[in-house]
């Protein structure tokens, strides 16, 4: 398998090298190539190493991240920036992910896990064989686009915290903002990672790495709390049993 490697693109050298220590402690077997200060030593550095990943930076002299993205087509791309505006047109460029500064150790491992997963599945086989063999199989999805006043924004997946059903549109809870969207919840749940989503109720699904603990109460019910939100979740009857060694 090809060695993995990276570069990164930041006119904040500081940002830069934190990143790169970060990535080192998080992914030991990510090699960083090069560190470099503007879209244009990017677009050369990339051309010359032919990295498998680039993490950059937006906004940055010469030419920008969304500019380099294009160029750069036989390398992953993704963005670390301050700006949250751009990452419909960071997407249109097949970014990787889309991180927003300061980047939290959290977001940070779920990126690089994401990244490794999918290098992983790329060069196995036996992954490329089961796809072939399930043509009709639904990509796991990773993102969902959500509006804000007039601006489209988009969402993790990961960050979701749960998802309830509403008459018309389905709620998504994020540790500090609740948007809504249209798709059914039925539709949602045929394409989440079933290792991370879990129904708990026939209107609500929720993000396993959220769950903090499951109580019942006086009444016999089971109650699920989250990790750092006041929301409580009832589990109805008929999905208590997946929960009970927790």
């Amino acid at each position: 398998m090809k060695p993995l490697t990276a570069i990164i693109a930041d006119d904040e050298p500081r940002l830069a090298e934190n990143l790169a220590a970060r990535l080192k402690v998080l992914w030991p077997q990510l090699e960083v190539l090069a560190i470099v200060a503007n879209g244009i030593a990017a677009v050369s550095v990339i051309a010359e190493k032919q990295p498998t990943f680039a993490f950059l930076d937006i906004r940055m002299p010469g030419l920008d991240g969304i500019q380099v993205a294009r160029i750069a087509q036989s390398t992953r791309v993704i963005f670390v920036t301050a700006y949250d505006e751009y990452a419909v047109t960071a997407f249109e460029a097949a970014a990787a992910d889309y991180l927003l500064k300061p980047v939290s150790d959290e977001r940070l491992a779920q990126c690089v896990a994401r990244l490794a997963l999918s290098t992983s599945a790329a060069g196995s086989g036996a992954a490329a064989t089961e796809s072939a063999a399930s043509p009709g199989r639904i990509a796991t999805l990773e993102w969902l686009t959500v509006r804000l006043a007039d601006t489209t924004r988009l969402v993790a997946v990961g960050e979701v915290l749960y998802f309830r059903s509403g008459d018309k549109y389905t709620d998504v809870v994020t540790a500090s903002e609740r948007h809504l969207i249209r798709t059914p919840l039925k539709e949602l749940l045929d394409q989440l990672n079933p290792q991370l989503f879990a129904q708990i109720h026939r209107g609500v699904i929720v993000n396993l790495r959220a769950v903090e603990r499951i109580e019942r109460d006086m009444l016999g019910r089971s109650r699920l709390y989250l990790r750092d939100h006041a929301d409580v979740l009832t589990i109805s009857r008929s999905f208590v049993d997946r929960f009970k060694q927790m």
